[in-house]
């Protein structure tokens, strides 16, 4: 989403509708395979049109909704009856704003690509703080060849740097797709990291 003529609202526009993607089914499976547990918190971050944030809330998740756009938060609380939900918290944070309580998954899809190199291993370092002991993460991270590697406000990584940075936890998927594609703003060369990790028990 880097067409400069593009807006935020527009690429809600063009997503309205769509299914919650795979990565947090999966993640989800993987949790319902434990051991049960009663409640869970998660917290999604950069949970953009809130399609993520409700199938949470839907399988019994306390959810903690962020993102740096107001309009993500609306679009997310005018999606549920009476603008709300009891198991829901929503705040309106940049990366560089984050403080994370604990929590059982961090989701980030296709979100942490988008905070600023400057910021990156400070926002990493609390997401690793904040997921239990047992918990997971599960996200995307872009490549070094990815067409919009040439953007100076995000953040890409090479195979080496990720897997570097999931040193505290035990690796569950890790996905690397590299192809031509489309975007919401257009045909993409996406470079791509899909990884769901799990923290280790100290």
């Amino acid at each position: 989403m880097t067409d400069e003529d593009l807006t935020w609202d527009d690429y809600y526009q063009k997503i309205q509708g769509r299914a919650p993607r795979p990565l947090l089914m999966e993640v989800l499976n993987l949790f319902d395979r434990d051991a049960p547990q009663n409640s869970r918190d998660a917290i999604d971050l950069g949970c953009g049109d809130g399609t993520e944030t409700i199938a949470l809330l839907g399988r019994g998740w306390k959810v903690l909704a962020i993102d740096g756009e107001p309009a993500s938060i609306k679009r997310l609380l005018e999606k549920l009856p009476g603008n709300g939900h009891p198991h829901l918290q929503t705040r309106i944070a940049k990366f560089e704003e984050l403080v994370l309580p604990l929590a059982d998954l961090i989701h980030a899809s296709f979100s942490l690509p988008f905070c600023q190199p400057a910021y990156f291993d400070a926002v990493w370092e609390k997401i690793v703080n904040a997921i239990k002991p047992g918990g997971r993460f599960a996200g995307q991270l872009f490549g070094v060849n990815d067409s919009w590697a040439n953007e100076t406000d995000m953040t890409f990584h090479t195979s080496e740097q990720v897997r570097e940075m999931m040193r505290k936890f035990e690796v569950e998927s890790f996905v690397e797709l590299e192809e031509d594609g489309q975007a919401a703003s257009g045909p993409k060369h996406w470079h791509l990291f899909t990884v769901i990790v799990k923290k280790i028990r100290e």
